[in-house]
């Protein structure tokens, strides 16, 4: 049993996205470090991209400041290292756009990736129509692992139903459903529909379903953690502890906060 599939023994699971390289990379890493050993189930590690069409203004001005400060992939699969050196053993999946990935170099980049300790990778412009060359790179990157990491996709409320059941039976590690249109941000409901959005999805797929974009606190989290397997929180997460004076603090409460009421 791979990292992922262990994750999900324990249902619904906290799924927190944080950037690497912000505020510096350093403190990212010990940010990190503290969500995973605090309450986090796996972590969306963000690789920092100039144009993150995904994404709303907080993540974006994160990621500026990480790539400002000197952000590379090089450096974040480096980063990667570390934390599996510090004793993280929970899922890190890497969250980035595809433009650095190619130019770092596919086959290089997932080697690289894997032997960091990287378990999967979720690429937000990468449509499943498009990813052959990515996955083939996969294959060629992981020769001599013990499994190929997963490519996970994305399904929204806006994705038509041949195509949600096309993604959702080819589905591999679990499934990133976006609850709302638009880019990532917090929310101040939830979105009406959500249920029946997941239980869709589930009539096409034995693989676990994730929701994302807009839960912003633990109640929302419980309310969503009620018909999802996993909650995945970004926005609320970069947002309060890259304001704060003491971000490693601030992670271990956050992810104390949300995995209190999952565990519920």
């Amino acid at each position: 049993m791979n990292r992922i599939e262990n994750a999900f023994k324990n249902k619904p699971i906290f799924m927190p996205y944080f950037p690497l390289g912000y505020p510096d990379l350093e403190t990212s890493i010990d940010v990190i470090e503290a969500l995973a050993k605090c309450g986090a189930d796996l972590i969306e590690v963000g690789l920092s991209f100039s144009d993150p069409l995904a994404d709303g203004p907080v993540i974006q001005q994160a990621t500026q400041v990480a790539l400002e400060k000197g952000i590379t992939i090089r450096k974040s699969l480096q980063a990667v290292k570390e934390l599996r050196s510090r004793g993280v053993d929970i899922p890190l999946v890497l969250m980035g756009y595809y433009n650095p990935m190619l130019a770092y170099g596919l086959e290089k980049f997932v080697h690289d990736a894997i032997k960091s300790g990287a378990d999967g990778f979720i690429v937000p412009d990468l449509p499943l129509e498009e990813a052959e060359e990515f996955t083939s790179a996969m294959v060629v990157g992981t020769e001599h692992a013990p499994s190929l990491p997963p490519l996970v996709q994305m399904l929204a409320p806006t994705t038509p139903n041949d195509r949600m059941e096309r993604i959702a039976r080819n589905a591999k590690g679990f499934i990133y459903l976006v609850s709302v249109t638009g880019v990532t941000g917090e929310r101040k409901s939830i979105s009406e529909g959500l249920g029946d959005l997941i239980a869709q999805v589930r009539e096409h797929t034995s693989v676990p379903v994730c929701v994302g974009f807009g839960i912003s606190t633990p109640e929302q989290a419980k309310i969503v953690g009620g018909m999802a397997d996993g909650i995945i929180v970004g926005t609320a997460c970069v947002r309060a502890i890259g304001a704060s004076e003491s971000p490693v603090e601030t992670a271990r409460e956050f992810a104390r906060s949300f995995a209190k009421v999952l565990r519920q």
